[in-house]
């Protein structure tokens, strides 16, 4: 696994207030100097806040961003504690609504801005697998949104009560550009969904972008799992921060 220091950086566990349950617990990170920074909200795998997604809000730190990543299970299990798979996602994560991951973000985003540190007029978000569709989802629900970036998030899938819409339902909310970044030997999303997401995404004049790493598979980005492609992987963190200078998160 990639291991980025925190020289340079302020890095630590924070509490981020919430409505309903006093506080959820995160991780945030920002350059160690003055002024205020763009912003990223960075958005679990089903896994939790472990160290990997500590490392990613690492490596936008050293890149200039604030970035948090917020405990968006937190009243619903720890899924660190799990090492099964259909588990977490039984157990935890199908209990999880999108409206309460939508609220924990926007509190998120309210909590960096109240921090002092974070320029939200500046305000993106990325994540992966789960995360990567919470993206999409975010990129609709949220107009302060400049920039996305998604990670091999499911795109359709059988509607849930708690998960109501996939994010091609909601290719014509989007209130911002979202860049997802997807392998062509996912298992878990079969090709021709990303397919159907491209034309939804042109039909509607939308300027989000899909690219599709041909004999890639999930996971390609997470250093620490067997699915890590550095290739794909190196190629694709230079396309995120391409995209969020470009798209005016810088």
């Amino acid at each position: 696994m990639v291991k980025t220091d925190t020289q340079g950086l302020v890095a630590g566990e924070v509490k981020i207030p919430v409505s309903d349950i006093g506080h959820i617990p995160g991780y945030a990170v920002h350059p160690d100097k003055p002024g205020t920074f763009a912003t990223v909200l960075v958005v679990q795998e089903i896994f939790g806040i472990h160290e990997w997604i500590k490392d990613v809000c690492r490596r936008l730190g050293k890149m200039g961003y604030m970035a948090v990543a917020p405990s968006l299970y937190e009243r619903q299990g720890d899924p660190t504690k799990i090492t099964d798979i259909p588990q977490i996602i039984s157990t935890i994560v199908s209990k999880v609504p999108d409206r309460q991951v939508m609220s924990d973000l926007d509190a998120t985003a309210a909590w960096a801005r109240s921090s002092g540190k974070a320029d939200t007029s500046k305000l993106a978000v990325t994540g992966f697998c789960w995360g990567g569709r919470i993206t999409w989802l975010y990129s609709a629900h949220n107009p302060n949104v400049k920039a996305g970036v998604a990670w091999y998030g499911p795109l359709i899938r059988p509607a849930a009560e708690l998960q109501p819409k996939n994010p091609i339902d909601l290719v014509g909310d989007l209130k911002a550009p979202v860049l997802g970044l997807y392998g062509g030997a996912d298992q878990g999303i079969p090709n021709d969904t990303v397919a159907k997401m491209q034309d939804a995404l042109k039909a509607a004049n939308k300027p989000s972008q899909i690219i599709l790493y041909p004999d890639t598979p999930h996971g390609f980005l997470a250093d620490y799992r067997p699915s890590y492609r550095k290739q794909q992987a190196d190629d694709a963190w230079a396309k995120l921060a391409d995209w969020l200078k470009r798209h005016g998160v810088a």
